[in-house]
């Protein structure tokens, strides 16, 4: 499914943020990747959004590989990708129906199936009652849930979230990762970037630790440092 093949990323400015990284993900895994700051997380994920391109090396997403890719082609890509940012990037003027609608009508999806399949995603993230209200109405944690089914409307391959339960509280992350992992039991492949370790002790998943650009760790349960 996903394949990092001696991945090196060198930025214009000099910074060395992936150092080789060889990674293999399976179809339907649940991995976290950690690290402290500057350990290469976020340029993984810019790298699997093709937001960047290796330096050298190969990455390959389902079939897609991503070295090669031309700009024609990322779009349909993308549409293999399901994202929940830290940030939640609703639109503040649209409801939580017009939020999730949004992402299907972006890839042309007929209205009578949007008017159909909204409701049931947002029924699997607890949102049913709040499909008329805008964000502005909700929590972090129901922004947060927003953003997941919003990521789920186009039956997405896999689901990438970076640092979902950054700006929830410790109850509500919970409940996020609690979705993750449902989500992920339905054949869904999810990755997490987080630096929440209490997260990753609880749930013992795959962990994959970054360090220094290069992958120091990659293991099955919590307790990294």
């Amino acid at each position: 499914m996903i394949e990092f093949k001696n991945v090196k990323k060198t930025y214009p400015n000099g910074t060395h943020a992936l150092n080789g990284v060889n990674l293999r993900v399976e179809d339907g895994e649940f991995v976290f990747v950690v690290g402290h700051s500057g350990a290469g997380k976020s340029t993984m994920m810019k790298l699997l959004l093709r937001e960047e391109t290796p330096s050298t090396g190969r990455l390959i997403v389902d079939n897609y590989d991503l070295t090669k890719l031309s700009r024609f082609r990322v779009p349909y890509y993308r549409r293999e990708l399901g994202v929940v940012f830290q940030d939640f990037r609703l639109f503040p003027n649209k409801t939580v129906f017009e939020n999730v609608a949004f992402a299907m009508r972006a890839v042309g999806t007929p209205g009578r199936m949007i008017r159909r399949r909204v409701p049931a995603i947002l029924n699997t993230v607890n949102l049913a009652d709040k499909q008329k209200c805008f964000p502005r109405e909700l929590s972090g944690g129901e922004q947060q849930r927003v953003a997941l089914a919003r990521a789920l409307a186009n039956n997405p391959k896999i689901i990438l979230a970076d640092e979902p339960t950054g700006n929830i509280d410790p109850q509500m992350s919970l409940e996020i990762m609690n979705l993750l992992v449902k989500i992920n039991r339905l054949g869904k492949t999810v990755i997490v970037v987080t630096h929440e370790k209490n997260l990753v002790d609880y749930y013992k998943q795959r962990v994959v630790v970054l360090k220094d650009g290069v992958i120091s760790e990659d293991r099955v349960g919590g307790m990294f440092e």
